[in-house]
């Protein structure tokens, strides 16, 4: 009997929105415990399937070897609409955004060093990290399945819902190397990993609207917090909000798509503004006679890095909507769906700079200082 006879699919979300909200109410300590069992079941999983992966690839398990043939299978590696290096290249772009919700989050190490004890020596520390944990669970794990499973895969196509994580690549891959349990396990993993990234982001979300109270961009009763330090104001309204959302997809069959498109899009928008800020700041750190050796963490390629950030960024959004820009056909509801999160940032964005009637402020006048009292 499945766990469906028992609840029905909104009643299991409710319930993982609650235990989220509740991690949350607590301590950072509590949330920081979490996190880490809800990561260590990831890279457990991610470490083994890496290695099934490799075994697989060369034979050892599943009985062929496979080596690098399923890269050129078909219109392989580069597959767009035609043949054309216009349309590969713009599908590449498509691809961006996808890859792009799914990287969504590293930049919570700069949120979580407001509540680190010592955090000019644990944030370059996690810093550093981020590439090796991106080469190792991201791109690693992406280079097995593209060479163990072709993209004209049946199974890979079959799904027919997003209810049949059978079809899951990772599934798939345990499953040709002969691990019968690998969708029941997979189902776990996936579960916690969803149950870790509303865990983050409800933090992440919370904490910002609690630093804009303190900078005086959002109401003061925002910045209330508990004895444990939980801004538990802006805990409530994120999470009105997030039930909100919840009531809106429930009710309206194409809901998912609009919030993804919305949520993955900012995410681009809010990473170009981490490339400018950082640009700026350094420029504004040596326009006031600072020396960069004092810095506790200092950014390598200054200035290419961000350069090449924005840029990229820039790229990412425009080129969303393949049929736009090779075709000049303009589909109305695909470009809601895609750009919507380009009005929703420009409407706060000016909303801001005409209430507030913000300047850009000179290099020389930035404010740099670090100790700011914020109670």
């Amino acid at each position: 009997m499945g766990a469906n006879a028992c609840l029905p699919h909104w009643a299991w979300s409710l319930l993982f929105l609650v235990i989220i909200i509740g991690l949350n109410s607590l301590s950072v300590k509590v949330y920081g415990e979490s996190e880490y069992w809800f990561a260590l079941i990831k890279v457990v999983v991610v470490i083994i399937f890496l290695i099934v992966g490799c075994l697989t690839i060369f034979g050892i398990l599943g009985g062929e070897y496979i080596g690098f043939k399923n890269l050129t299978v078909g219109d392989a590696p580069f597959i767009g609409e035609d043949t054309s290096l216009s349309s590969q290249i713009l599908a590449t772009l498509g691809v961006f955004l996808i890859a792009g919700y799914s990287f969504q989050g590293t930049e919570l190490i700069g949120i979580t060093a407001g509540e680190s004890e010592e955090p000019e020596k644990s944030i370059p520390k996690a810093v550093k990290q981020v590439f090796w944990r991106i080469l190792i669970f991201y791109v690693l794990a992406i280079l097995v399945i593209g060479l163990l499973i072709p993209y004209t895969s049946p199974d890979l196509l079959g799904a027919e819902s997003a209810e049949e994580i059978a079809k899951s690549p990772f599934t798939i891959v345990f499953k040709n190397a002969g691990f019968a349990l690998a969708a029941s396990v997979m189902n776990a993993v996936i579960l916690t990993s969803i149950l870790s990234a509303g865990n983050s982001g409800l933090y992440a979300s919370t904490r910002m609207l609690y630093a804009m109270s303190k900078e005086k961009l959002a109401y003061p009763i925002f910045g209330r917090v508990t004895k444990y330090g939980t801004p538990v104001v802006s805990l409530i309204a994120t999470s009105v909000v997030v039930f909100l959302i919840f009531l809106i997809q429930l009710t309206s069959a194409n809901a998912y798509t609009y919030i993804v498109a919305a949520s993955g899009l900012t995410g681009f928008i809010a990473w170009l503004g981490i490339a400018l800020s950082h640009y700026r700041f350094r420029r504004a750190y040596v326009a006031q006679g600072k020396d960069l050796n004092d810095l506790k963490y200092r950014a390598k390629w200054f200035p290419l890095g961000p350069i090449i950030a924005l840029a990229l960024c820039i790229i990412v959004i425009i080129g969303q909507d393949t049929e736009l820009i090779t075709k000049g056909i303009v589909n109305w509801s695909g470009v809601l769906t895609t750009y919507m999160g380009v009005p929703i940032f420009l409407f706060f964005y000016l909303y801001h700079k005409i209430r507030y009637k913000t300047k850009l402020i000179p290099l020389d006048k930035v404010d740099l200082s670090q100790d700011v009292d914020v109670k």
